[in-house]
């Protein structure tokens, strides 16, 4: 490499995150637990630049760095803006509940800064190397926030099993990439995927390379059969972190999934969509029918957390642009979802008490008809009841497949949609029908109730009005992957 031609301007917000990074872990050493708010703020000016830097290096086409292994493109700009801002609504969101606990620590806003800095280079990566180098970034930081709250004994619990499994499933990605690097002799995506379609690679490793990484990649989305750890993390770690895990890494694992997929393996598509086929209609499946017997909040989340993520591959399934546009569409949508149903756990939450289990939700309309709304509108957008965001979400994933005749599976799609309904009007029976069993006064900064109304409000907006996401979704496709 060629130090005096190297061009860091695409990789210019990794660059200032990590510098940011690490003068906040040295400043926070100085900082006592009084002036903790320091490291907050420090942490939410981090993010704001970040996105700034993003929005002003924006070009329509892609640029390379650093021997080509990392890519700033349309889609990458796009993603890593919604983390930040993702990101930084988690950490709003999460500010009383960490107080509450004694977990408002620097660790939090570090590990949580490492793990966006590892999405980052999930995004934007274009080699193999570069991919697993931000998968195990985001995974060991995660690893770490999962176990910040070392006295209890579930979180501990749910830390080692993810990183039991997670290690396992890594293995099998690696393993995977290393038999398409024998295949095809090359790292690199675009030259991976030159080396399939010339039809040079050898057929036999591309069938067992495959297979090793679409269970590979199942277990980091949370889909069956690799979804065992799903209800256990979410279940066993703090509703804060629960929160961090399942927002902004989804997204960005939908973009790894996009680039090693399509953009390196497009042309074994016809090997790949049976795969996803079988895991999407078991996750639909799986996912909504254990949901109806859960009692527990964040483990019937989980649940539905699995079964989104099969009607997420139903855009992959489709194998062209307007499937992958609707994937996007839907990936977007269901972060926006998670964190309101997530926020009003945590804004019910206080000092001795986790709101987490349907009992905790009773009479919540007579307690503050507000936040039943907008826990109404976070759930109802999940069933997909329409005119919410959710509605439109699902609509364009099944409509994608339905275009590529394949009719049966969006019918069963529609089908664990129903079913799934049932657990959602479930809750909201509990927080309109019932009565109040705990009359505690609900305790919300201003900043909170601002950041979760709006929201909330956006997945009516985009339900009503879907047309610019999906338009921004669509032409960040286009000019980003090169497989299309």
């Amino acid at each position: 490499m060629n130090w005096a031609d190297l061009n860091l301007m695409p990789a210019l917000p990794e660059m200032f995150l990590l510098g940011a990074l690490l003068v906040i872990l040295m400043l926070d050493l100085f900082i006592s637990d009084a002036k903790r708010a320091i490291t907050y703020g420090l942490t939410l000016v981090t993010l704001a630049v970040c996105a700034f830097l993003q929005i002003n290096t924006f070009e329509p086409f892609a640029s390379y760095t650093f021997s080509g292994m990392f890519v700033d493109d349309p889609l990458s700009d796009i993603v890593k803006v919604a983390m930040y801002g993702v990101t930084a609504t988690v950490l709003v969101y999460s500010r009383q509940y960490l107080l509450d606990r004694g977990l408002f620590k620097g660790e939090y806003f570090t590990m949580a800064l490492f793990a966006l800095l590892g999405m980052n280079f999930m995004v934007s990566a274009s080699n193999f190397v570069s991919l697993y180098l931000g998968l195990e970034l985001l995974s060991l930081a995660l690893y770490s926030l999962i176990a910040l709250q070392r006295e209890s004994a579930a979180a501990t619990e749910s830390a080692m099993k993810y990183f039991v499994l997670g290690a396992l499933a890594s293995g099998l990605l690696l393993y995977g990439m290393s038999m398409l690097y024998g295949a095809t002799g090359s790292l690199d995506l675009a030259l991976i995927a030159k080396s399939i379609a010339s039809g040079q690679a050898n057929e036999t490793l591309l069938v067992f390379g495959t297979v090793f990484i679409v269970a590979g990649l199942a277990f980091k989305l949370g889909a069956v059969p690799f979804h065992m750890w799903v209800p256990d993390v979410y279940h066993g770690a703090p509703t804060a972190l629960t929160l961090m895990i399942g927002a902004a890494p989804k997204l960005a694992a939908f973009v790894f999934v996009l680039r090693i997929l399509v953009q390196g393996m497009g042309a074994l598509v016809a090997d790949w969509q049976g795969m996803l086929i079988i895991i999407a209609v078991l996750s639909m499946a799986i996912g909504n029918i254990t949901a109806i017997a859960q009692t527990n909040l964040k483990r019937m989340l989980a649940y539905s957390t699995i079964s989104h993520m099969g009607f997420l591959l139903l855009g992959l399934i489709a194998g062209n642009p307007e499937g992958y546009s609707a994937a996007m569409f839907y990936a977007i949508v269901y972060i926006l979802t998670t964190l309101v149903g997530f926020g009003i756990l945590l804004g019910l939450s206080r000092a001795g008490f986790e709101c987490e289990t349907l009992d905790d939700l009773k009479g919540l309309n007579g307690r503050n008809s507000w936040y039943a709304l907008l826990m109404l509108l976070a759930l109802f957008s999940m069933a997909g009841i329409p005119p919410l965001a959710g509605f439109y979400a699902k609509f364009a994933v099944i409509q994608a497949i339905v275009n590529i005749n394949l009719v049966w599976l969006a019918v069963v799609a529609v089908m664990m949609s129903l079913i799934g309904a049932f657990y959602y009007l479930r809750a909201v029976k509990v927080m309109y029908f019932d009565d109040v069993q705990d009359n505690s006064p609900i305790s919300m900064s201003g900043d909170m109730k601002l950041v979760l109304s709006v929201n909330a409000v956006a997945l009516l907006v985009l339900g009503m009005m879907p047309e610019r996401l999906v338009a921004l979704c669509v032409e960040a496709m286009k000019l980003s992957l090169t497989a299309l």
